[in-house]
């Protein structure tokens, strides 16, 4: 199957070649500003589908939103008259397009376009009014106010929020893509005459800043944002994508001693949290018990000795684990323990515990084992 994406080179059509090629589709025929103009007419001649993503967000000249979404939207479909090319055509408009603005008009003017091509020939059409879109590849201060955002706060610039208490109705590339695929196989999603993206999400342009705020805070207070959450989830897989090539790593804070070092990597709200443990030969650690707090721990290096004692009790337990067989040993409440070192090199532990730790209420008890 040959398919033609026009703006090939932008942020949906980068997204979507890389989506269609992971799903095999291999005959892909790239159009962007900088193609040769003679390839469109090759290209409409050959394509058995058509993504006319090509499009002007933010020129320099209002003039140039008709020639660049109207124009073009005109010559691809004559290109493909002229060759009796009966290819279903998918061309991404925008919820702007029922607007009393230079941008939503030639919106309009390029729907209007493909829906006489549709009554003269009788080919398929999908007409996409998408409301703001956000993903990696997007572009700050061009393609959306998420980009802007994300990019602006992950390199500590300043953020413009002009009114926090706009909604924002946002689509995320994914969603996209997922759904031009069904239009692809024949089976788009049609609401009120038009082609849809049935996924959205709603948020105020303050709360949208305090969320991106928050995932570069994470790196200090170690905090996962709420995955549970599908737009949240999204919104900071799009920031990772802005982080810049030489912050992709952070440093934690390190407690260390002549016994080793206890680190914390990850806290949650509802998760507990994660840290990683690591004894020098010959240390023992712990020796306390909790009522109510739990935990998980996996040796990934070294060879250590894990002991239980009920505390009403006294017949010791023990865990030999080791770093060349992964583990999991959970410490059951009620029972004081301890990891002691038995090995020649460091003892590395992950250690899960249900709850992040609290000074105030630390749940912990020292009684030897």
């Amino acid at each position: 199957m040959n398919i033609l994406v026009t703006g090939a080179k932008g942020f949906v059509g980068k997204n979507l070649i890389a989506e269609l090629r992971n799903k095999g589709y291999n005959d892909i025929f790239e159009f962007s500003r900088e193609s040769d103009p003679s390839l469109l007419e090759k290209y409409t001649k050959d394509c058995d589908f058509v993504f006319h993503l090509a499009g002007v967000n933010r020129p320099k000249d209002v003039n140039e939103f008709m020639e660049g979404n109207f124009g073009l939207t005109s010559q691809l479909l004559e290109l493909l008259k002229k060759h009796g090319n009966k290819a279903p055509v998918l061309i991404t408009s925008s919820i702007q397009a029922d607007k009393d603005n230079p941008y939503g008009r030639s919106k309009k003017a390029g729907e209007d376009l493909l829906l006489n091509y549709y009554k003269e020939t009788d080919v398929k059409v999908y007409i996409y009014r998408l409301p703001n879109l956000f993903g990696k590849w997007s572009r700050p201060n061009y393609n959306t106010v998420v980009a802007t955002y994300c990019h602006n706060i992950a390199r500590d610039m300043d953020i413009q929020i002009n009114n926090p208490d706009a909604e924002l109705t946002l689509c995320y590339i994914d969603d996209v893509l997922e759904e031009f695929l069904r239009a692809l196989e024949g089976h788009p999603t049609i609401q009120d005459d038009y082609c849809v993206v049935p996924t959205t999400h709603k948020i105020k342009l303050g709360d949208l800043a305090n969320v991106i705020k928050s995932f570069k805070d994470s790196r200090g207070n170690l905090s996962i944002p709420n995955m549970k959450d599908a737009l949240t989830k999204k919104l900071y897989s799009t920031y990772l994508s802005f982080l810049p090539e030489n912050k992709f790593s952070y440093d934690l804070k390190m407690n260390c001693d002549h016994r080793g070092s206890f680190t914390e990597f990850i806290r949650t709200l509802d998760r507990g949290q994660v840290s990683i443990n690591v004894s020098k030969p010959g240390i023992t650690k712990g020796n306390h018990w909790h009522h109510t707090k739990n935990e998980k721990f996996l040796v990934v290096s070294g060879e250590g000795l894990i002991r239980f004692r009920k505390i009403d009790s006294e017949e010791i337990i023990e865990y030999r684990v080791n770093g060349d067989r992964l583990q999991v040993v959970d410490i059951p409440t009620g029972y004081t323990h301890s990891i002691v070192n038995i090995g020649e090199k460091d003892l590395v532990t992950v250690m899960w515990v249900n709850e992040c730790f609290d000074p105030g209420k630390p749940d912990t008890y020292y009684l030897e084992v």
